[in-house]
């Protein structure tokens, strides 16, 4: 079977795709897949894990240790001198190579012979095609829509497997705290068409609505495992996450000043007291380009959201793309 490259979708300034809606018109952004499922996401254990590689990378580099007594006072290079930390403490090594293993897994799905390997890197390759060997590749990474909830995303790969066809997605990280936004994930794009970024034309996918398969092949590990995904249950809990999205709009709305009327008027020698000054606003901009880093598939991509949105950059968004960071390469 032919696999065809297909172009890259356009994205906004917030990186989010640019999709033309079924009735036609204009390209409208919809919500990216990750983004929308990860308002569920627990982050206890990613805030812990991060606070240990920190404290690993700074034992690792005393001059981390003078710059931060030297910078005690300033924020922004408190938080560069964290990033040295975590990068001392090769907690992006994982990530890294997680990346290239999903590219190399697409190469040997689309039929592509590979030049000579790493030992290590050839052990993962060979683990994930002797445990995918059942796995009939029919689609592999083609751009999906789900128009009722206007989230677009890219599943790995859609596979037949014993008759029946399932959403089949890559993981090259640790699954144990993850189930719950990998199954929402999958869930979503069983729920998608498959979108022609060429001539915007939907068609389906006609996969199951119940289970989806995670090929869970950990990065330098040298083993592949295929797993269940319980989608009927994630679809529940994307409903829930629809909830959380729109009080999260409402929310915004929810107080308002109040007015109390004076009978008399105050006399000339008293002043009023200053009113409080009004409570910045959110824009819709900021909350998209927050959960886009917060849901960022690689490093590489948080790398490009910072290139794309330097001007607004701030230090909140350092820390949110520092803790994404963290758990990338957990």
């Amino acid at each position: 079977m032919s696999f065809p490259m297909e172009p890259e979708i356009d994205r906004d300034r917030w990186g989010r795709p640019m999709v033309v809606p079924p009735e036609g018109g204009q390209p409208t952004a919809y919500t990216r897949c990750t983004t929308y499922v990860g308002c569920l996401d627990d982050t206890f254990a990613l805030g812990k894990w991060q606070q240990r590689m920190v404290a690993i990378g700074m034992a690792r580099r005393p001059d981390l240790q003078v710059s931060v007594n030297a910078h005690a006072d300033n924020s922004k290079r408190l938080d560069e001198l964290c990033e040295n930390a975590l990068e001392a403490a090769a907690a992006n090594a994982a990530a890294t190579t997680g990346t290239a293993l999903h590219s190399l897994t697409e190469q040997i799905d689309r039929g592509s012979k590979l030049s000579s390997m790493p030992p290590a890197t050839q052990a993962d390759l060979d683990a994930y095609v002797t445990a995918t060997q059942q796995l009939e590749a029919v689609h592999i990474e083609r751009f999906c829509v789900e128009d009722e909830l206007k989230i677009g995303g890219t599943p790995d790969r859609v596979v037949e497997f014993e008759g029946k066809r399932y959403i089949a997605d890559l993981k090259t990280g640790s699954v144990d705290y993850a189930a719950l936004k990998i199954s929402m994930q999958l869930a979503v794009y069983a729920h998608s068409q498959l979108y022609d970024i060429r001539s915007h034309e939907r068609s389906p996918l006609d996969v199951d609505q119940q289970r989806a398969i995670v090929i869970h092949l950990p990065a330098g590990q040298a083993k592949c495992q295929l797993m269940w995904a319980d989608i009927a249950s994630g679809w529940e809990a994307v409903q829930v996450a629809t909830q959380v999205r729109s009080w999260r709009q409402r929310g915004r709305r929810l107080l308002s000043k109040l007015d109390i009327g004076v009978d008399e008027p105050l006399p000339i020698a008293q002043s009023a007291p200053a009113a409080a000054p009004p409570a910045p606003q959110v824009s819709d901009e900021l909350v998209q380009l927050r959960n886009a880093i917060a849901s960022a598939k690689s490093v590489d991509e948080l790398g490009a959201l910072w290139r794309a949105h330097q001007h607004e950059w701030s230090e909140e968004l350092t820390q949110i793309a520092a803790a994404r960071k963290a758990l990338l390469v957990a």
